[in-house]
């Protein structure tokens, strides 16, 4: 049992607990929830100006990763080092601000099966 005097009450491993939760005001969903998987693309459209105050230096962060490249949800949580479910949260404020858009990848389902992409690659190789 921790002796609580010291006014140490929390454990030093245990790491920033709080701080995710405090980045998305308490939110756990966004209002792009159902667009914003871990394989989502997200790519800057603008800048992002001081003006926002709604911004916090995290959403600035994703908007400088995402501007030279798209990149998915998931490699952004890994960069930022912050849970997935956060990032998608921030993202989504940056969609509804505009500064950013998200590009989805194409399911499995809806690719050409490979019978027809060969035949595709025999007749241009006939060509």
């Amino acid at each position: 049992m921790t002796d609580r005097t010291d006014g140490h009450w929390y454990d030093d491993d245990a790491g920033p607990v709080v701080r995710p939760y405090a980045m998305t005001r308490g939110r756990t969903r966004g209002g792009a929830e159902h667009r914003l998987d871990r394989t989502a693309f997200v790519i800057a459209e603008r800048t992002v100006g001081g003006a926002d105050d709604r911004l916090g230096p995290e959403h600035v962060s994703i908007a400088e990763l995402t501007a030279p490249r798209p990149r998915s949800v998931a490699e952004l949580a890994d960069l930022l080092e912050l849970p997935p479910g956060v990032v998608r949260v921030l993202v989504g404020d940056l969609l509804e601000a505009g500064v950013v858009r998200v590009d989805r990848p194409i399911p499995p389902a809806e690719l050409p099966e490979e019978s027809v992409l060969r035949l595709v690659i025999a007749g241009l190789r006939a060509l």
